[in-house]
């Protein structure tokens, strides 16, 4: 299983049998253009338009855009309800959870997370083996709170998502930390590459820090 990091919150998972797009964006929102890729999946977290560009995936695809039970592909995905804020969603509304299970590999995609998880939660999401993270702050939880909802997940894996970058938009740019903040929170050796290749049974034994370029 391959993973590319598409910028923003948008990943593209590449599996035996399946690829899956996460969190596809609206370019003129985030600030830079959106990759051309294809895919057998998608899945939304949230309905903004820097989450929910579905149309910018190209090829046939089966899209998931909130809670449930899905099986694709070969690919079950578990789709969990939770909210963007710390205030059940008063301020920026409902946030899915998505958990994959691809290829043997237990994927997380914590979209754009804006509170502690519960400890209902976090039993929902269960064994984790890679995980994306929101890291960035004000939109979803910041650096510390990320390395806590790490810390209670145990993830293999764990790749940081939805920080600052060159190249945002000033809207976003000047609300969000750049993932450094996260790092020194993990207090881990960072592995940076454009591409994380991972088998249900190579997975590491510690704990790895992964942090990609964006794919352009």
């Amino acid at each position: 299983m391959d993973i590319q990091y598409l910028g923003h919150s948008s990943f593209r998972i590449k599996g035996k049998n399946a690829v899956i797009v996460t969190d596809p964006y609206e370019s003129q929102k985030v600030g830079f253009k959106f990759s051309k890729v294809d895919a057998t999946i998608v899945t939304s977290s949230h309905d903004h338009d820097d989450h929910n560009a579905i149309s910018q995936v190209e090829g046939e695809h089966k899209d998931v855009t909130g809670p449930g039970e899905y099986e694709i592909g070969g690919v079950s995905i578990f789709g969990i309800p939770s909210y963007h804020d710390d205030k059940q969603g008063q301020e920026r509304g409902r946030n899915t959870i998505y958990v994959f299970n691809i290829d043997g590999v237990m994927v997380c995609h914590l979209g754009d997370l804006g509170h502690k998880l519960s400890e209902e939660e976090i039993g929902e999401i269960g064994n984790v083996d890679v995980l994306l993270v929101p890291v960035g702050g004000v939109y979803t939880i910041d650096a510390g709170e990320a390395a806590k909802t790490v810390a209670e997940l145990e993830p293999k894996i764990v790749i940081p998502m939805h920080y600052k970058v060159d190249g945002l938009t000033l809207s976003l740019a000047s609300q969000m930390e750049p993932v450094d903040s996260f790092i020194k929170e993990m207090g881990l050796e960072k592995v940076s590459d454009n591409k994380f290749s991972v088998t249900s049974d190579k997975l590491p034994e510690e704990m790895q820090l992964v942090v990609l370029e964006r794919r352009t």
